[in-house]
């Protein structure tokens, strides 16, 4: 019999461990010490003076690297001084870094700085280093940096590479314009909410506009905008947001946009956790769990919280398994909104059946055999068999069907079915746990599937699919599942 219960807020997920504690040093103006001449000094010497410190070299016999950056610095001035570094060299530092061969050398110099509470880094000797660099995406102001903790720098530079072939060049300038205007944007009177919308537009022409420059007539028609939304802009907004079947690589990008400006997210029991880590940190995560033939929280509960919250002027985020459109009760929840005023949107998702289709390597429809695709539920509103199936379409013969909760009503509905005309010999399979790493199925005949199910007691959430193109393709996927799921049984 299923329970009730009421919408819980999910404790935060815990930091993982870190290797190392990526911090952006602020350096303008202030004074750095290096010691070495080498042409790697010469490039720390480039990116202190990139941010903007005042670069003390110490180096008796400077490379020709090191004297043409000392020649034409970034930005920060870069001061030559022959001869070797003393430990009152480091008073007054916010940063050391040293260029040294030998370890003696490289302990004296960590030691002296780390006496004067300067933090050190010596380049190529990490047992010596307080910090490390990284490899560097630059648009300033926007700065990416990457560690691998010095396991593999050659990784880090690889990941570098992919990252500026993503990022356009011109995300700095919009990252500029956003300093520019941030204390405009707060003069502006435009309230909290406002200043947020703000924001978000901006967001959002910079990301499809990387290259082009951002102008005063751009800032101008933002400002503009916001203060044509009038009160509108106070309230807040619900989206419906399909968290896929499992796999957090199956998110859409929209998705994922969603998940990272949302306030507060409203998740089921079905929304694998992975997916969660796609969302804001500061996001409150709220479980309103609802799964079959168990507790499950109320849907007009649902629709009430979702409703305040909004008109809080928070934006939430309604996180559900698979679609949110395909057995999902968008439709209730959307109508919550609309009888609110409150504006809501939907973000599709992969529907289970899409994503085990693909795990599989399964057609859902093929020109030769299946030019139907059809979506049931194995149970209606009370739990039980839904009456009102079209059962001369689930003996359809050329037609691929994907059923829904199936797992307590699966043997009375192929029973119907059969009776309507199903061949029992139809290829059938039941997939648990969609597209996760846990996937695992289970194939057969649908005439002897219910049985087989029952025995193998396979996790939620279950799909059963059948047709002509489910044939040997999911019994060899299916072999490998069941014995699988033994495994883990065994074990």
């Amino acid at each position: 019999m299923s329970g009730e219960r009421k919408p819980q807020a999910a404790p935060p997920a815990r930091m993982a461990p870190l290797a190392r504690l990526p911090v952006f040093l602020a350096l303008e103006g202030k004074r750095a010490v290096l010691a070495g001449g080498s042409a790697a000094a010469a490039w720390k010497a480039e990116l202190l003076s990139a941010a903007g410190a005042h670069v003390d070299v110490y180096a008796p016999e400077p490379s020709e690297e090191l004297l043409q950056v000392a020649g034409d610095p970034p930005q920060g001035a870069i001061v030559l001084h022959r001869r070797a570094w003393t430990a009152s060299d480091m008073r007054d530092a916010a940063i050391a870094i040293g260029a040294f061969e030998t370890d003696d050398d490289a302990a004296a110099f960590a030691q002296a700085a780390r006496a004067a509470g300067v933090p050190v880094n010596v380049i190529d000797k990490p047992a010596f280093c307080d910090f490390a660099f990284g490899a560097i995406v630059n648009r300033s102001p926007l700065v990416i940096g990457i560690s691998t903790a010095g396991a593999a720098p050659v990784f880090a530079q690889a990941i570098r590479a992919k990252l500026e072939a993503l990022l356009p060049n011109g995300f700095g300038a919009w990252a500029a314009a956003a300093l520019r205007w941030r204390d405009a944007v707060k003069a502006s009177g435009l309230p909290f909410a406002g200043r947020r919308k703000f924001w978000q537009l901006f967001t959002a022409h910079a990301v499809t506009h990387a290259e082009s420059d951002p102008t005063q007539g751009d800032f101008d028609r933002f400002i503009a905008e916001v203060r044509g939304l009038g009160s509108v802009v106070e309230n807040g907004s619900v989206t419906l947001v399909g968290a896929g079947p499992g796999d957090p690589e199956l998110l859409t990008l929209r998705a994922v946009r969603a998940l990272q400006s949302a306030d507060v997210i409203l998740f089921d029991d079905l929304v694998s956790r992975d997916v969660l880590d796609f969302a804001r940190r500061e996001a409150r995560k709220m479980l309103v769990g609802k799964t079959g033939f168990g507790p499950s929280c109320k849907q007009e509960d649902i629709n009430a919280l979702m409703v305040s919250l909004a008109r809080q002027g928070k934006r939430v985020v309604r996180l559900k398994g698979g679609d949110p459109l395909i057995f999902g009760r968008a439709g209730e929840e959307i109508d919550a909104c609309k009888a609110a005023n409150i504006p809501v949107e939907v973000v599709p998702g992969i529907t289970a059946a899409q994503g085990a289709a693909a795990r599989l390597g399964l057609p859902l429809t093929d020109r030769g055999q299946a030019r139907r695709l059809q979506y049931v539920t194995g149970h209606a509103k009370d739990g039980q068999l839904p009456q009102d199936l079209n059962w001369k379409g689930l003996a359809d013969p050329s037609a691929t069907t994907a059923i829904y909760m199936p797992v307590k009503t699966l043997g009375a509905l192929v029973a119907r079915a059969l009776a309507e005309g199903l061949d029992p010999a139809t290829p059938a399979i039941a997939i648990s746990r969609a597209t996760r790493p846990d996937q695992a199925e289970v194939s057969a005949p649908i005439g002897e599937l219910p049985g087989r199910l029952a025995a193998a007691d396979l996790p939620g959430p279950v799909l059963v699919m059948l047709g002509p193109t489910i044939g040997a393709a999911a019994s060899v996927e299916a072999a490998a599942g069941a014995e699988a799921v033994a495994a883990r049984r065994r074990g």
